[in-house]
């Protein structure tokens, strides 16, 4: 895919090297930006293989609400080094896109006071918001979900790096933009871009619009490096992303949803139609 090599490219030729919280080395650049159409094929990476299931399980784990990863680590162990050893995750995203809290605040009075008298804390479904209010007013510019919470995040061993996200409905189309303040372009960015694609044909499915276009901004836009004799050797990703410049992209897939209610939507309803990608390319995490 097009875009997705060039933001490779300008990661490459315009970031700048420097140490990260992993003890890795990252290139960085600041502000990426790319946008898809989604209407021309589903945007999942041909010039290497990505595990599409594993997309989808981490999606629906999402959508679950979920705190812990118990059921999660069933399919696969994508979120293992962030959890406890209880399976809980601090900042888990389905937490705050379907149960996100707020105090509910009684008077005018300052948030502290009325935490002090106990203010009761209700839980805002999110997804279920931006889905009422496409179908009663499409033209609203409300349509926001966020997964940031300033008191998990100061404490959180690792906070949402894709914290929000805002859908728009443009001439019949559901288009998505996500913001985002990390962002691993060889293992993270391919996932996060199949994810919310997928996330954007099931509530276009359920609101009846055509699919728009998806808009990605990246804050930190980094890829892995380390030199070939370095003890860190293994977590680089620098000569991969070479490897995939190489090659040539082929057609995008078709993903099909069965058409049930969105919230009734299951592992099996999901098929991806015509993929066929090069080759994976291994890159370690950096945890």
């Amino acid at each position: 895919m097009k875009e997705y090599h060039d933001l490779v490219r300008l990661v490459m030729e315009k970031g700048v090297r420097k140490p990260s919280r992993t003890g890795v080395d990252t290139v960085s650049y600041f502000g990426a930006f790319y946008r898809v159409d989604l209407a021309a094929g589903f945007p999942l990476l041909t010039t290497k293989r990505v595990n599409y299931p594993a997309v989808l399980r981490e999606l629906l784990w999402y959508l679950s609400g979920q705190e812990h990863i118990r059921d999660l680590r069933q399919h696969t162990k994508i979120w293992d080094d962030w959890a406890d050893e209880r399976g809980e995750l601090e900042t888990a995203y389905g937490r705050y896109w379907r149960r996100f809290p707020h105090p509910v605040q009684k008077s005018h009075a300052p948030i502290a006071e009325t935490l002090e008298t106990l203010c009761p804390v209700q839980e805002i479904d999110q997804i279920a918001y931006v889905i009422d209010e496409i179908k009663r007013n499409p033209h609203s510019r409300r349509l926001v979900v966020s997964a940031w919470e300033p008191g998990n995040a100061e404490r959180s061993r690792l906070p949402p790096c894709h914290y929000s996200f805002v859908f728009q409905v443009l001439d019949g189309r559901l288009n998505c933009h996500l913001s985002q303040r990390s962002g691993d372009i060889a293992l993270g960015i391919p996932f996060n871009l199949a994810c919310y694609a997928t996330l954007t044909q099931m509530i276009a499915q359920e609101t009846g619009l055509e699919l728009g276009y998806f808009a990605h901004t990246i804050v930190d836009a980094h890829i892995y490096i380390a030199d070939a004799d370095s003890p860190m050797a293994e977590y680089d990703h620098w000569r991969g992303l070479q490897l995939q410049l190489q090659r040539e992209p082929r057609p995008l897939p078709r993903l099909t949803i069965a058409r049930k209610p969105f919230d009734q939507l299951r592992f099996e309803d999901f098929t991806i139609a015509g993929y066929d990608p090069h080759p994976p390319i291994k890159f370690k995490v950096a945890v």
